[in-house]
């Protein structure tokens, strides 16, 4: 009896210690769940938006806008997203945040024309956009900071599973349907799914702290010096990001020729290389330090494009691919940085002015690259690489790995 009481016990304590160690908090946990549902739906049909644009009669430079546009509610509502979420507690803005993006969902579904799903973006940034600072401020919350970078690594796992595999799904139902009914599709699925969202942000329960109802420039003035310079360096690496980002499927399978169903495979394996060197490198990231993992993820993003540029079938393009999923090998240390800068009751706001700042200040870069591409295919690839190459020299020579640890 006494070694059938034991083994339930030893059981539960290794489930306790497996939950520490990814910083599987509930309310972590819920949060999670809610990415994880959200992200399973958009990747059905979020990286085919360029060509559903296209086949409503979108030429390629306003798809760079498309892209710029994007990038431009990503940072209007980084801020407003992390003071619902500090003014009003994470549970309550998140149901605002998946409200928002169902109607913007409704308008993809339903567009008739290009201008239409500009309308429906406004509306889907907002779970996009104004969740993120109130993901953060939860694993902030929830977990303590030596804690941080593994639950921002399940965090990310979790997100990109769904990353690796939607679009495989997604690809094949256009391949089947066609461009505009299989994104539809899609789209009818992730509704039904932001249904079931509900029902996991409901069991988050964290107490609202009585913030300080502070200005912007009030929240700016609390960064740390190390902080301004993490934000820097990370503007000009997603400079490098946004140049090439809405052309990359024209690139794939306008230039090169690839069908549409295999570069569904090719974001599959991107991600998947994501989810196979996330843990790992969080653990040697607690190790030696977070700086190398994060100029790491740098360099990756300069090589990205590059590398797609240099490729001419699908094998180059995997090789290209791998890269791009190397991009990631940092970011939950670059992510636990952010947080770990942020006092407690301005932690989403600190998130939202870091993102608001950053985003703003690259979303031009898509329509640049729409009008490079219109030189010369190759031009906004090339350009890309040589910006973040410049951003991963910045954050290696100006945040220091005391800062970074």
């Amino acid at each position: 009896m006494a070694e059938e009481a034991v083994a339930p016990v030893n059981e539960q304590s290794r489930y306790s210690r497996l939950r520490e160690s990814l910083g599987l908090e509930r309310n972590v946990a819920a949060a999670s769940a809610a990415v994880f549902l959200l992200s399973m739906g958009e990747e059905l049909w979020k990286k085919f938006i360029p060509k559903y644009l296209e086949s409503l009669g979108a030429g390629t430079a306003t798809i760079g806008v498309f892209g710029t546009l994007k990038d431009f509610f990503d940072a209007i509502y980084q801020y407003p997203g992390g003071w619902l979420a500090d003014r009003f507690g994470r549970r309550r803005a998140f149901l605002v945040f998946v409200s928002l993006a169902s109607v913007g969902y409704v308008i993809y579904l339903l567009s008739p024309s290009w201008e239409f799903v500009f309308l429906g973006l406004a509306f889907v940034m907002g779970w996009a956009s104004m969740a993120s600072p109130a993901i953060f401020a939860v694993i902030g919350d929830a977990l303590p900071k030596n804690r941080r970078a593994m639950g921002f690594t399940f965090q990310s796992l979790i997100k990109r599973f769904p990353m690796a595999i939607a679009p495989i799904i997604g690809g094949a139902i256009i391949a089947r349907q066609g461009i505009q009914r299989g994104v539809r599709t899609g789209l009818v699925i992730t509704l039904a799914l932001a249904g079931i969202t509900v029902i996991f942000v409901m069991a988050i329960n964290i107490p609202v702290i009585n913030s300080e109802r502070l200005r912007i420039r009030d929240v700016w003035r609390t960064f740390h010096d190390a902080l301004k310079r993490l934000l820097i360096s990370d503007i000009i690496i997603r400079m490098c990001e946004g140049l090439p980002d809405v052309l990359i499927i024209l690139y794939v399978t306008n230039v090169i020729g690839l069908e549409v169903a295999k570069y569904g495979v090719l974001v599959a394996m991107q991600l998947l290389t994501s989810i196979v060197v996330y843990l790992p490198a969080a653990k040697l990231a607690d190790r030696i330090g977070r700086k190398p993992f994060v100029v790491a993820t740098f360099v990756c993003f300069a090589l990205f494009p590059i590398a797609i540029v240099l490729s001419s079938s699908f094998g180059s393009l995997v090789v290209a691919f791998i890269i791009g999923g190397l991009r990631e090998i940092g970011e939950p240390s670059r992510k636990a940085m952010i947080v770990d800068f942020a006092a407690p009751h301005l932690r989403a706001r600190t998130v939202g002015l870091y993102y608001l700042i950053r985003s703003l200040s690259i979303s031009p870069a898509a329509a640049v690259g729409g009008l490079l591409w219109r030189l010369t295919p190759e031009l906004p690839f090339l350009a890309a690489g040589v910006v973040g190459l410049v951003g991963a020299f910045v954050f290696a020579l100006t945040v220091e790995e005391r800062h970074a640890s």
